[in-house]
């Protein structure tokens, strides 16, 4: 919560490896053990490279992912590994990518533990955004809330969906931000933040951004402005790129007004981000 992810790859991505180098040599459900282990690990180290801004590095640790977790033959880390790629497809942008993804996840849903159930629908939901389905989003969002109740697992691994407050409710207003709903995306966005603590900055700078977005696309440039300010003084503590990349889309987001007083004020906030990286 408190570490960004250039502090913690080298420490997790080294764990990784020792775990690797154990399974060379392990038999039997200590070996099976370890594959499970190891499947999270490469999963949160690819998360990691996300949350860094390095696609490229993500996306080879996803891979690492599914195939630790296909030779570990658990179908719920089957599952949790297509999701993961997903996350990666939906940073690129590719919807139809992550909806196949999600649905191969889906396949045998029954055998599926509700919180991997629970994060395929979710991030289906993004991908149906992505395409401008919203009537998908609703659903799948609808589906994974019926569900979020259940999942009551010990597996040490995508437990955002419990950890996270408001879970679902972000994901919707993520989803709603692409699709251009400004009002309803940032009206869920103020019920969101009222629940993420202080602590979680990380997490409250990208909601922030997303939120100032949704102002920008209800035509309130003086409040996206606003939020920016608080953002970007986030951003250039924690270095995070996930929050550069929400302010570069808060940037477009605000071109129309960007000849205008508001327009000039955002881009000097902005730049202190690029000054601070």
């Amino acid at each position: 919560m408190f570490l960004g992810p250039h502090d913690l790859i080298g420490t997790v991505s080294a764990q990784s490896q020792l775990i690797d180098k154990l399974i060379r040599s392990a038999k039997g459900e200590t070996r099976g053990g370890l594959l499970r282990v190891g499947a999270a690990y490469a999963a949160l180290v690819g998360w990691l490279y996300q949350d860094a801004g390095d696609l490229d590095a993500a996306a080879f640790w996803r891979g690492v992912t599914q195939e630790i977790a296909l030779r570990s033959r658990d179908p719920h880390l089957i599952g949790y590994s297509l999701v993961n790629q997903a996350q990666v497809r939906t940073d690129l942008g590719d919807g139809h990518a992550v909806i196949d993804l999600c649905e191969a996840a889906l396949d045998d849903a029954d055998r599926l533990a509700p919180k991997v159930r629970v994060t395929s629908l979710q991030q289906q939901a993004h991908g149906a955004s992505l395409v401008g389905d919203r009537d998908a989003v609703d659903g799948l969002i609808d589906q994974a809330g019926r569900l979020l109740g259940r999942v009551d697992d010990d597996m040490p691994w995508g437990n955002a969906c419990r950890r996270t407050p408001g879970y679902l409710e972000v994901q919707r207003a993520t989803c709603y931000g692409r699709l251009g709903l400004g009002a309803e995306a940032g009206a869920l966005w103020s019920q969101v933040l009222a629940g993420v603590p202080d602590t979680a900055r990380r997490d409250r700078g990208v909601y922030m951004a997303r939120q100032a977005t949704a102002a920008a696309a209800a035509r309130e440039p003086d409040h996206a402005l606003e939020i920016a300010r608080a953002v970007a003084a986030i951003a250039v503590d924690t270095g995070s790129a996930r929050m550069r990349r929400e302010l570069s889309t808060l940037e477009r987001a605000m071109r129309p007004w960007q000849d205008a007083p508001v327009g000039r004020d955002l881009a000097e906030v902005l730049a202190t981000v690029t000054e601070g990286r």
